[in-house]
């Protein structure tokens, strides 16, 4: 029987170092029915076991593969594998979409392996996102090739590679493994090095295709159209190939990325699965006023602790690197009391800990010798980590393709598996709890990109014209012609390109300085430097932080997290990107507080709902904003009790971005006939703004299919004169705003869409606030209140959500049915 997959069970049995009172994921379960936990269960539902649908291998497969997979065992494809196989050879680009572990690196490695097997001069690229994903794939490629007894070899070049493995890659690798950035920055503005592998590049291949989406995702699309010039230019057609997770738009979003008319997907995966448990635990309330439940973090703890004792490996997903950090001190503690289980069997793995430190983990994980494993979203990715029989994740990832991408880790082929979502008390996990069975019904997001972001688009044009001069008529991508060349005349009014006739009287845009630019493009952020982490007491880089987490995890005095031990920083080098820690055990962690403003720079368009009043509107306006975020100070919180013990304070620069926003302003004459009309103080209002505005997040990330955090909010004021107002229509006094906005420079087009439905927008919210059981509001429908709730249950003010619907009642808008 196929696999495609190399994952091998989770260890095997291993004699564990305690005798558990539980054993395995039945007994976990009438554990937690004798216990009580069930009552708070809102979904618990089986998903049945799946077959396989498998044809025989193909009598014409190369004799070298067919024996190199016969050593594997695998005796027969997954059908989803055949076809995959069947486009490659015709050279047709398509995308598998298939669900974890379906043995989805099978589907491009079969056709490209054939290829290589009959033309020894062929050439692949690998694109993986992060450098341990295709350091991890290498290995397997490799054993696989040479079982094949393909003489190519396979390398993956990145920042790490030494210099005499980098002339190899060039000159002798038949598989050359990547990352983007490594592409965009070391590998096409040296085309011409790389001559050999570029004139005989035959398949390029995009593995985790859904990761690419947002800035980092046009960015990409970007690159691959580099990639085309420049291939073009050494006289090659690639077949492009793109592996993805379950999104709702696999063949849409990997023709944008490639920049080609339409793509083939292959949806329909042949392997089997076993049966998977999905259980969603929505803590206990522990102030029904407020809304708010019981530690979600200590409630995954305590669930995950049952799941270990009983011998079940599992992963536990965190929502942040704080997240990850407290609970494996959590899981650490509890379990050494509990069940005398060593620490060395419970691990973190995130982004900051260094290469070495998560190779290590990987390798750990694959043995069996760590039984438990807290992460963030760095493990959602395909790195092999063996199998795991239950993940728990704590709070909702955000999206349905990013839930289902956590849960897909767990599971031994057709072996029984458990998935687990914790639910916090934040506005999207209640919205998600109060209908849990969306989880198995509703579509899954869409991933979105705007590879024609002016900002991201003029970068890779500097890069192309350095690496190859632009011709009239040249297509860049699916750009039009006429955009293209604007955009070229704009780098030529600045004096980056240089126009010139060429012997045929048509023009050439030549580069025109003597910087690379490349150096000043990154794929993923708004650049910067990572720092790194340095231990005082011992001179030794322990791990590193990328710029924008360092703001809220290494200012001064702040209490970093890692591997479960706590470091104090004790001074930041700002400027030299070092921090100093020193070991500590305190008994408080640290988070930091920001604090946002959005400034309106220009209006683009502007409307506006006529209230039923008659003598009112409401403005709504989309434009470029700029945003300014500033660490203000930090909490101390204690372990395990969570509860607030100090503040301090934080020195460091803003963090500013340009983006596009939708905003709506309760202009001064507007604010003041609600409070007459509504009899209530200004508080208070600005309070039922704040919750209309969640209520408006939550159901717009939901209407497009996005992570919430992509699309950012805020409560202003368009008044505030250092925040000029957008072409004269706000009005002077207190004007209060309510912006949404893209939460990446430049924007990918997610509030002008909600500019596009507005008052679908306005209609929804109040649906969801109407529609929600709760009585006086709560997070799922409106979000944390402003401390006006004492008053509210004493009868002196109307209850938030009778606030937040009589100011929609007051500004006409009705519900959405």
């Amino acid at each position: 029987m196929s696999t495609g997959s190399a994952d091998e069970p989770f260890g095997g049995p291993r004699k564990l170092p305690w005798t558990p009172a539980l054993r395995g994921l039945d007994d976990v379960f009438a554990h937690w029915e004798a216990k009580g936990v069930t009552r708070d269960v809102v979904l618990d539902e089986t998903l049945p076991p799946r077959p396989a649908r498998t044809v025989p291998l193909p009598e014409d497969l190369d004799v070298g593969v067919r024996r190199a997979l016969l050593s594997r065992g695998i005796t027969e494809l997954y059908a989803h594998q055949a076809a995959a196989r069947a486009l490659g050879q015709a050279g047709r680009s398509f995308v598998v979409a298939t669900p974890t572990a379906s043995g989805k690196s099978l589907c491009y490695n079969l056709p490209i392996l054939e290829r290589l097997a009959v033309d020894p001069d062929a050439r692949a690229l690998y694109l993986f996102p992060t450098k341990a994903l295709s350091r991890d794939q290498e290995a397997a490629l490799r054993q696989l090739m040479g079982d094949a007894g393909l003489p190519h070899g396979a390398i993956t070049f990145d920042g790490d590679t030494p210099g005499d493995a980098r002339r190899v890659a060039r000159e002798r690798s038949g598989v050359i493994l990547t990352n983007p950035d490594m592409l965009h920055a070391g590998i096409l503005p040296h085309h011409a090095g790389w001559a050999r592998v570029f004139s005989n590049l035959r398949y390029v291949v995009l593995d985790e295709l859904h990761t690419y989406r947002g800035v980092f995702g046009s960015h990409l699309a970007n690159v691959i159209r580099r990639l085309r010039r420049v291939a073009a230019f050494h006289g090659s057609s690639p077949v492009f190939v793109g592996a993805s997770a379950t999104i709702g738009n696999p063949g849409e979003h990997a023709a944008r990325i490639l920049g080609e008319d339409e793509v083939e997907v292959i949806s329909e995966s042949g392997a089997p699965t076993g049966p998977r448990r999905v259980v969603v635990y929505n803590p206990p309330l522990v102030n029904a006023e407020l809304g708010i439940r019981a530690s979600y973090l200590k409630s995954a703890v305590r669930l995950t602790t049952d799941l270990v004792r009983a011998g079940v490996p599992t992963l536990v997903f965190g929502q942040s690197r704080n997240g990850v950090e407290v609970m494996l001190k959590y899981l650490r503690d509890r379990l050494q009391r509990e069940a005398g289980l060593d620490a060395s069997a419970l691990h973190a793995y995130r982004g900051g800990y260094l290469p070495k430190q998560r190779r290590a983990i990987e390798a750990q994980l694959r043995s069996g010798d760590i039984r438990c494993v807290v992460a963030t979203n760095a493990l959602e990715l395909g790195i092999d980590i063996g199998a795991l029989d239950a993940v728990v994740c704590a709070g909702y990832p955000g999206t349905l393709a990013a839930t289902w991408q956590r849960f897909g880790r767990a599971g031994r082929r057709e072996a029984p598996a458990l998935g687990v979502l914790v639910t916090s008390s934040m506005p999207l996990d209640q919205y998600v709890a109060r209908d849990a069975r969306q989880l198995l019904d509703a579509p899954v997001e869409h991933a979105r990109i705007d590879p024609d972001n002016p900002e991201i688009l003029v970068q890779h044009l500097k890069c192309a014209a350095f690496e190859l001069p632009f011709e009239e008529g040249d297509r860049f991508g699916r750009l039009p012609t006429d955009d293209l060349e604007g955009a070229l005349g704009f780098l030529t009014d600045h004096g980056v390109v240089h126009p010139s006739p060429d012997g045929s009287g048509k023009t050439v845009w030549h580069w025109a300085t003597d910087h690379y630019p490349a150096n000043g493009v990154s794929l993923r952020s708004v650049g910067w430097d990572n720092f790194v982490i340095i231990d005082l007491d011992t001179d030794r880089t322990i791990a590193e932080m990328d710029w924008r987490s360092t703001h809220t995890m290494l200012h001064e005095q702040a209490i970093y997290q890692h591997a479960a031990e706590q470091y104090q920083v004790e001074r930041l080098d700002f400027e030299n990107h070092k921090a100093y820690v020193r070991l500590v055990k305190p008994d408080y962690y640290t988070t930091a507080m920001t604090h946002t403003k959005v400034t309106v720079t220009d209006e683009d368009r502007h409307a506006e709902i006529a209230l039923r009043d008659g003598g009112h509107v409401l403005p709504i306006g989309f434009g470029e904003v700029s945003v300014v975020e500033k660490v203000v100070g930090y909490k101390k919180i204690k372990f395990h009790t969570h509860e607030n013990v100090g503040y301090g304070d934080v020195h460091l620069p803003e963090m500013q971005m340009h983006t596009t926003a939708l905003w709506l302003t309760f202009p001064e004459p507007l604010v003041a006939a609600l409070l007459e009309a509504l009899r209530v103080p200004r508080a208070a209002v600005v309070d039922a703004f704040g919750g209309l505005l969640a209520s408006m997040h939550v159901v717009g990330a939901i209407g497009l299919m996005v992570d919430p955090r992509d699309l950012g909010q805020t409560l202003g004021d368009m008044s505030d004169p250092s925040a000029p107002g957008s072409s004269g229509h706000g009005a002077t006094g207190f004007d209060p705003t309510l912006f949404l906005y893209d939460q990446v420079p430049g924007g990918v087009g997610l509030a002008s869409r909600l500019f596009e439905e507005r008052e679908a927008l306005l209609r929804r919210a109040r649906t969801s606030v109407a529609g929600c059981a709760c009585e006086g509001g709560c997070p799922a429908c409106i979000g944390p209140g402003a401390g006006l709730e004492t008053e509210a249950t004493a009868g002196v003010l109307p209850r938030r959500k009778a606030l937040v619907l009589a100011l929609l009642d007051h500004l006409g808008i009705g519900s959405l049915h």
